[in-house]
């Protein structure tokens, strides 16, 4: 489903006024964002209404710390995807900024949700705080709604099969210790990563298995090692392929990249922005003593990811796992 997007509130629709307005930062837009966000979709519906989500940009924990940015688990592109296939209309990518953080909870509540949004409904998590100094909570915005008369819905911490809250550093966790299949299902999709193919040193050309390069910003946690991918290319074609995260300590140790071998695929992508969709993790990554040795195990990993992702369903993995 498509989405508008949208960074400043001057161009926030007329049309769309009126609606649930769901609130958060939903790094991940993971299971605990995603009841979240479905009680926002499910009031809008039945109310007729529309169905915004109001996010930040960067990260508030990246304004306040740029020397230590935050892992971002999801862009703001990709979380527009996420949103758009959980039924939203809108989202306001809203700046974080010193403006933004010196706001009293009170004027934030006036200034954006009643005159910007008209807001008839707010949704947001138990953990939720706005304003300056995290002056607005729950309890606030409750109380502000009953002046305002617009309602607002909190919604409790959302807890796996495990009984373990599903949360944003949690998943970070997963992923920094290549636990991705536990990753995955916090998600409730599978973890992703876009970004434009760049050139790397050509290495895989000599070995037999040319990959498609792309960079992580040096904050990502991600665990060093093999990975069953899935790749959408911009012509939206969905490929299957295995991919190596790391610093190549075969060859040079030089700078992380994620370099992804698409099966039966030989096109130029250079300057293409793609997207890779992690499945499985494989192994760790190894230093090998010879090329040969090394192209020998990327024999073994090929069979292994062919193997798993033979197993997917076409559209599994690919967006949430819940439906509004």
């Amino acid at each position: 489903m498509s989405i508008l997007r949208i960074q400043s509130l001057a161009d926030f629709p007329e049309t769309l006024k009126g609606g649930v307005v769901a609130i958060g930062n939903f790094d991940g837009v993971h299971r605990g964002h995603q009841s979240v966000l479905c009680q926002a979709v499910n009031l809008a519906k039945a109310n007729g209404v529309s169905a915004t989500v109001l996010t930040f940009e960067p990260h508030p924990r990246t304004f306040f710390k740029p020397d230590s940015p935050v892992f971002r688990l999801t862009d703001a592109k990709t979380k527009a995807e996420l949103f758009g296939a959980l039924g939203f209309d809108c989202v306001v990518e809203h700046a974080f900024d010193g403006d933004l953080s010196s706001t009293p909870a009170a004027d934030f509540v006036r200034d954006l949700l009643v005159e910007k949004f008209g807001v008839s409904h707010v949704v947001t998590g138990y953990d939720f705080h706005f304003g300056k100094g995290r002056e607005g909570s729950p309890q606030f915005l409750m109380q502000s709604g009953e002046t305002h008369g617009f309602s607002a819905t909190i919604v409790t911490a959302f807890s796996d099969e495990g009984g373990g809250v599903v949360s944003s550093s949690r998943i970070r966790e997963c992923l920094s210790e290549g636990k991705l299949a536990e990753a995955n299902g916090l998600l409730g999709f599978s973890y992703r990563v876009s970004g434009e193919v760049v050139k790397g040193a050509q290495l895989g050309r000599t070995l037999g298995y040319p990959t498609a390069n792309i960079s992580l910003p040096p904050e990502a946690t991600l665990a060093h090692g093999i990975y069953a991918v899935r790749a959408k290319l911009a012509d939206g074609t969905i490929h299957n392929g295995v991919a190596s995260y790391g610093r190549r300590p075969t060859f040079d140790n030089g700078e992380a990249l994620l370099e992804s071998f698409i099966f039966d695929f030989s096109a130029d992508l250079y300057g293409q922005e793609i997207t890779i969709y992690l499945e499985s993790w494989l192994r760790g990554e190894e230093k090998f003593d010879s090329a040969e040795a090394l192209v020998e195990q990327m024999d073994k990993d090929s069979e292994e990811a062919k193997a798993y992702l033979s197993m997917l369903g076409p559209e599994e993995g690919l967006l949430p796992v819940i439906h509004c």
